[in-house]
């Protein structure tokens, strides 16, 4: 196999707990290493047109003390992390309305960041979806990114994802949530094949909407919730049944204790304003927010390219959307949205950070209060907000 085809190694939460995966070149899946005993990992998806890899996966058992594939150590779970980064919209954009300076690292600076990143030692990475964005050939006039791979190839996973992430993929365990660039008619066969929680269906090549499912965070239950197709501008209300009930079931599924969210799409958010209006935000999802249990304090989102924070006047999980990882900024969203109506609430208080590359830091304290961090790639903080049920205090 061409050396191109080096292995990729990382662990990740499935629908059935932590996994470690592996894209490999070789005829077979390798084995890993966990605690001194050797476990076969299974092959989740064969190579096949485009995808000249197979990808491989084995469950971690719990409390494991260390893992590794082919010599190298693998970042394992902790029963509590303290430490959770928060990260989307990483791909570089090329499509027929736009084409990123992929080769710049100034103008898609996910590489530099990944590596900025994971000196933050995190203990968890949670991806709010969109890694896949080269959709389309680099314009011939555009020399900034001349020669870049397109379509839903692995060479496109590659240079969208893997060789700019592994230096965090190597820093911690991940949570991924999908978003609608990996919808099954975008890059949807590549993000089946190798990042899906759920297992592989060789027969459709690309897997449909899955429902919501638990990871345990020591103290708090995280829902990684699948909207890439929620429809935004107008509600869709056979989707929004469909949320209503996935929402609706999480106070069953979680044990006592709040509740997060983690999904692609905003519910609530403020992309632009207009008069004292916020453009911005999900139909579809605000439709069936009303099913939000009580418990849920939290969302997490990406999908709008800036760092924003809001809670509300009325009863509403805090909104945080980190979608400023490395595809091109929304420069229109608000950095004081308090006031702003969207979608029937009205935001209590709000901080953004537009126009600026990077990623968010929730750190949880002593006491089992969390605060949040929105941070620049060159190590700034732009936002802090302490967060206490759901209210946030920000400075």
């Amino acid at each position: 196999m061409p050396a191109s085809l080096a292995d990729e190694r990382w662990v990740q939460y499935g629908v059935e707990g932590a996994e470690i995966r592996v894209a490999t070149g070789a005829a077979t899946c390798p084995s890993a290493e966990v605690d001194g005993k050797t476990l076969a990992l299974r092959e989740r998806s064969a190579p096949g047109p485009d995808f000249p890899v197979r990808v491989c996966a084995v469950s971690l058992p719990g409390g494991a003390k260390s893992a590794s594939v082919g010599g190298e150590s693998l970042p394992l779970p902790k029963a509590r992390p303290q430490k959770i980064l928060l990260i989307g919209d990483t791909g570089c954009r090329i499509s027929n309305l736009q084409a990123q300076a992929c080769n710049d690292p100034h103008a898609w600076p996910f590489a530099d960041g990944s590596i900025a990143a994971a000196r933050d030692v995190p203990d968890l990475v949670i991806h709010v979806g969109d890694f896949h964005y080269r959709e389309r050939a680099c314009p011939l006039a555009d020399k900034g990114c001349k020669d870049s791979p397109y379509g839903d190839t692995w060479k496109v996973w590659t240079a969208d994802f893997f060789d700019p992430a592994r230096p965090l993929l190597k820093a911690a365990p991940w949570v991924m949530v999908r978003g609608n660039h990996e919808e099954c008619g975008r890059g949807g066969k590549g993000w089946s094949r190798a990042l899906d929680p759920y297992p592989f269906r060789s027969a459709t090549g690309c897997l449909g909407l899955g429902e919501p499912f638990p990871v345990d965070l020591g103290g708090v239950t995280l829902f990684v919730m699948d909207t890439s197709t929620a429809g935004e501008v107008r509600i869709n209300a056979e989707q929004a049944a469909r949320y209503r009930t996935q929402f609706d079931s999480m106070a069953r599924l979680a044990p006592a204790g709040p509740i997060w969210i983690a999904a692609h799409r905003p519910i609530r958010s403020v992309a632009a304003r207009l008069l004292n209006i916020a453009v911005g935000g999900n139909a579809t999802l605000a439709a069936a927010s009303p099913a939000i249990p009580d418990r849920v304090d939290l969302l997490l989102a990406g999908h709008l390219h800036t760092f924003q924070i809001l809670d509300f006047a009325e009863p509403h999980p805090v909104q945080v959307v980190s979608g400023n990882g490395g595809n091109e900024l929304h420069l229109t969203a608000s950095n004081q949205p308090a006031g702003l109506s969207v979608h029937g609430l009205t935001i209590r208080e709000g901080r953004g950070a537009s126009g600026v590359f990077g990623y968010a830091m929730l750190e949880r304290g002593a006491d089992d209060g969390w605060r949040i961090a929105a941070r620049s790639y060159d190590g700034k903080t732009l936002v802090e907000c302490g967060l206490a049920g759901r209210r946030i205090d920000c400075r």
